[in-house]
């Protein structure tokens, strides 16, 4: 008969394990749009020969690494040292790694706990008088020994527990599925603090280079300058010019020197932020002075429904939202009776020599049910809890993939106008160039007074600038817009839920180191 009901419970146990209840996960609708409206042909019609183009065809995609597609040598090596030593990146991989921990404590309550024990008790009562010592054993075959008028009682136990709650209704098997979720947004937020990092490295390294450049422009210009102040000097000298025409000279070159030592600071806090990126104390780290002499590549840009698998925020939020699903199933499942199954077995005895024997076994089988049957409405209360959560879930993912398209568009709108700017730019340096070569023949044989040429190396050092700095911000403007892009990562690198927890998995995160 016991066996019996013990074979009915487990049963019912194993049917109502196949329940499930909670909302079935399906991943909302996102606004698309059907084209990029920067990267529109009409765009590029009106703009001179030598603005940046999007890539053809459009359906190329960027690869992995990014970086390469500058052909700078020190930039692939920099970037393969960040993949290495960044800390926040190690930070961010650790944080992955905790995450796919409690997955396998989620599923550790599949299984049964099963715990073993040894225990000695040795108790005794006073017997109130008596003084020789014996030992009798008493009816239910407890040692018990008198002396000096006490009774002693012995008893030796080895026993073995097991208890198992039945996952009824799914509440394991959602518990699960949350925290796998939550492991898959750990390594889709990893992958995008990983982008971030890499996109500041180049972002550094373009406007460490334009530092460069300006201080070549400033040095030359100081140079030029100085040549001028020697010519004012000896026309004061021979008279053909007054000591006013000297002392704007040098106000002249005074200035520009001024500049050329400001752009230190600029350069050095480059410089440092590079360090820290790559895992290296800005003390010890040096940059090669070299000017910014890379190209804007032709970027692939895709169409815009590639973006939602290829930016790593983008899948973050959509597994947030996942998760947040499941936890509405675990909330549901409280709703439902909770089983717990126990057994118990072992060997006892008061007699050591006898605790291997056949007398000394016991068991027992149990199972206990239990249902909350009033809590004040905090069942329901939870379950509106995480029903809220999901759907401010859902309100961040549109919005995390509204501001992916807006970046593209930012991005893609920067390059083509900065290019398009740069161009028109560097005809007016050409410009420049020809006015202050007039004004100083003008000069020299004493037509114009050197107000005149001050006033054409001003215009020419302005415009020589607005090139430099216009070729950084179109370097920055091309990181940024391989960032939006995503930086050739694709949702199909992000491991399945079934995967987080492998070995492959965390090779793969970590770089393959």
């Amino acid at each position: 008969m016991a066996s019996r009901f013990t074979g009915a419970i487990w049963t019912c146990a194993f049917l109502l394990a196949g329940c499930r209840v909670g909302p079935k996960y399906k991943p909302p609708s996102a606004p698309v749009p059907p084209a990029y409206k920067e990267s529109a042909p009409a765009k590029y019609q009106s703009v001179p020969e030598g603005t940046w183009r999007p890539a053809q065809p459009r359906d190329s995609a960027i690869k992995g690494k990014w970086w390469e597609m500058f052909h700078e040598p020190e930039l692939n090596a920099l970037e393969e040292q960040l993949n290495v030593n960044n800390q926040t990146i190690v930070q961010n991989f650790q944080n992955f790694m905790a995450a796919r921990a409690m997955v396998a404590e989620a599923r550790s309550a599949y299984f049964p706990t099963v715990s073993a024990g040894v225990s000695v008790t040795r108790s005794g009562v006073g017997l109130g008088g008596g003084s020789n010592g014996s030992a009798i054993v008493t009816p239910g075959g407890t040692t018990v020994s008198q002396a000096g008028g006490s009774t002693t009682f012995g008893t030796y136990s080895l026993p073995l527990d097991v208890s198992w709650a039945p996952d009824l209704f799914g509440r394991i098997r959602n518990t699960v599925r949350e925290f796998r979720y939550a492991a898959q947004a750990s390594a889709a937020d990893l992958e995008n603090v990983r982008l971030i990092e890499q996109a500041d490295l180049a972002t550094f390294f373009f406007q460490l280079r334009g530092q460069d450049s300006l201080q070549d422009l400033l040095n030359r210009t100081v140079k030029a300058y100085r040549e001028a102040l020697d010519l004012t000097h000896v026309l004061v000298q021979t008279g053909i010019d007054g000591p006013d025409a000297e002392a704007q000279a040098e106000v002249t070159l005074r200035t520009a020197e001024a500049a050329s030592a400001g752009l230190a600071a600029n350069r050095a806090i480059f410089e440092h932020a590079i360090a820290t990126l790559i895992g290296r104390p800005a003390s010890v780290f040096n940059m090669p002075v070299k000017q910014l002499t890379t190209g804007v590549p032709s970027i692939p840009i895709g169409v815009p429904s590639e973006l939602l698998e290829r930016r790593p925020d983008i899948a973050a939020a959509e597994r947030t939202m996942a998760q947040a699903n499941a936890l509405i199933g675990v909330a549901t499942a409280a709703y439902y009776p909770s089983l717990n199954l126990s057994a118990t077995a072992g060997l006892q005895s008061s007699l050591v020599s006898k605790l291997f024997s056949a007398p000394a076994f016991f068991w027992s089988v149990g199972a206990s049910a239990s249902q909350t049957l009033f809590d004040g409405g905090l069942r329901r209360a939870t379950v509106a809890q995480f029903t809220a959560t999901y759907n401010a879930d859902v309100a961040l993912y549109r919005q995390t993939v509204l501001t992916a398209f807006q970046q593209v568009e930012d991005g893609l709108a920067t390059v083509r106008v900065v290019s398009d700017e740069i161009v028109r730019q560097e005809q007016a340096v050409r410009a420049a160039q020809r006015d202050l070569d007039i004004e100083m023949v003008r000069y020299q044989t004493g037509i114009d007074p050197y107000l005149n040429v001050i006033a054409a190396q001003t215009a020419l050092l302005s415009n020589q600038e607005a090139v430099v700095n216009l070729r950084v911000t179109e370097m920055t403007g091309a990181v940024q817009l391989i960032q939006a892009l995503g930086g050739g990562w694709n949702v199909a690198d992000l491991p399945s839920p079934a995967e987080v927890t492998s070995n492959a998995a965390a090779k793969q995160l970590s770089g393959g180191k």
